[in-house]
């Protein structure tokens, strides 16, 4: 779609040669003689751009400038004249002009002008556009839930996420950790700053520390070039460190060191660099017992948990279950083509009364599951692992129980071992394959 172009001047010759020049150029253009033409076009279409002389008959071109704002705030201006000064340039500028052209006008450069401005207004409406999806999508208002719990811990974050201060979120594998820490940035005044996640788990422990932290060129074997850490690159941004419960105790005094001094310096580096960040960290363990044990330093501990959010678990969330499934059957029959589903009402009573120890992740898994075998529009108990029926003895036995997330989790993975595979019983736990092996070396479980 053609970009519609509105020219001011009042000489004739010079109006008619900018107009086809600018049509050539792919324009729907139009052009009037006065600032009262002008301001009658803006009432009447939609311009993306204007191109006016200053010295008008009647109304002059920098009182135009103005009115114009009042018919189209978003209007782009180029202002020329053949009277050029710096204080007229000023003035156009200080009018809301895009740029100022001197008369007589070199039609290359025109057209290199109009081109420049109208890929700026497109690229200041896209980041609009994205600025505006962004706060849709982590507008506290907007997360899946009605119970007293998730309400509780959103009218918390709405009160914290604003500040400077460092935030530890904790809760149960699958609860939902870090799209709270996204919440918690994109609330904020750093929202138009980077938001980086690390998960400490994942990364092994002698790439952890050039990972946050970047290199030198030589500091060892690999390192052919320099290289900024994650710390650098979220600058005046937000860290989320998942996981923090994990770290090594050797980086978490790299990691104390960081916090005390905002600075950091690249392995192999005798260079310390400044970098504003806000860490938001996240973990499933305990960390009071932690530090009580010695697995994790006190000083860091105060340091990052200056606000503790805890994220209930789904079975806390009374209410949710039934809110979330239908959230994720509009989302997952949408990706792939299968239309909207339902819940029938037997469906709804099964997930209601299963326990999810795997969260809200398990929940999204069960009901992906659900959307690709089923072939109705109906979700039917069929449709769902047999887990969740409240007819499983075991399910039963363990709620009974009241067993702890660890010891249910031991017990889940030693009935379940020989029907499933290591992957589906992974993702029945919420919990990837990997922290499944560690479990099971913990607790010395063979298949």
């Amino acid at each position: 779609m053609a970009n519609n172009l509105l020219i001011v001047e009042d000489e004739e010759t010079l109006r008619g040669s900018l107009t086809r020049v600018l049509q050539r150029e792919g324009y729907s253009v139009d052009g009037v003689p006065s600032a009262e033409a002008a301001i009658q076009a803006l009432a009447e279409n939609v311009y993306d751009l204007m191109i006016t002389d200053i010295i008008l008959p009647g109304m002059s071109g920098m009182e135009l400038l103005r009115k114009a704002k009042e018919f189209a705030p978003d209007l782009t201006t180029i202002v020329m004249t053949a009277y050029a000064s710096t204080e007229t340039a000023v003035e156009a500028l200080r009018s809301g002009a895009y740029d100022y052209i001197m008369k007589p006008i070199i039609h290359e450069e025109i057209k290199k002008i109009v081109s420049n401005a109208l890929t700026q207004k497109a690229l200041v409406a896209e980041n609009a556009v994205l600025r505006r999806q962004i706060d849709r999508k982590f507008n506290f208002d907007r997360v899946i839930g009605e119970s007293v719990a998730i309400k509780s811990v959103l009218g918390e974050i709405a009160k914290i996420a604003d500040t400077r201060s460092n935030v530890l979120i904790t809760g149960e594998t699958g609860t939902g950790k870090e799209l709270l820490a996204r919440a918690v940035h994109y609330g904020s005044r750093r929202r138009n700053n980077p938001f980086i996640p690390i998960n400490c788990s994942a990364i092994p422990e002698h790439l952890l520390e050039s990972e946050l932290f970047g290199h030198a060129r030589g500091a060892f074997t690999s390192a052919f070039t320099s290289k900024k850490g994650l710390f650098e690159e979220a600058d005046g941004g937000s860290i989320f460190l998942d996981e923090i419960g994990e770290l090594h105790p050797n980086m978490q005094a790299k990691l104390l060191r960081v916090l005390e001094d905002q600075e950091i310096r690249p392995v192999g580096s005798t260079q310390s660099r400044k970098v504003d960040v806000r860490i938001i960290s996240a973990t499933n363990r305990d960390i009071e017992q932690a530090v009580e044990v010695g697995d994790f330093r006190e000083d860091l501990y105060y340091r990052i948990n200056v606000i503790t959010v805890t994220l209930p678990p789904l079975r806390e969330r009374n209410g949710d279950v039934v809110t979330l499934a239908e959230f994720f059957l509009q989302r997952f029959g949408a990706e792939v083509g299968r239309g909207v589903k339902t819940l029938s009402d037997e469906a709804r009573r099964a997930l209601s009364a299963y326990n999810w120890p795997g969260n809200v992740r398990e929940l999204q898994n069960v009901i992906e599951r659900a959307v690709l075998i089923s072939d109705s529009d109906t979700i039917m108990p069929e449709h769902l692992p047999r887990w969740t029926s409240r007819k499983d003895p075991f399910m039963g036995a363990q709620v009974r129980k009241q067993l702890s997330i660890e010891d249910y989790t031991r017990a889940f993975i030693m009935e379940y071992q020989d029907s499933f595979s290591e992957q589906q019983i992974a993702d029945m736990l919420g919990i990837t394959r990997k922290t499944l092996w560690e479990k099971r070396k913990k607790w010395d479980l063979r298949r």
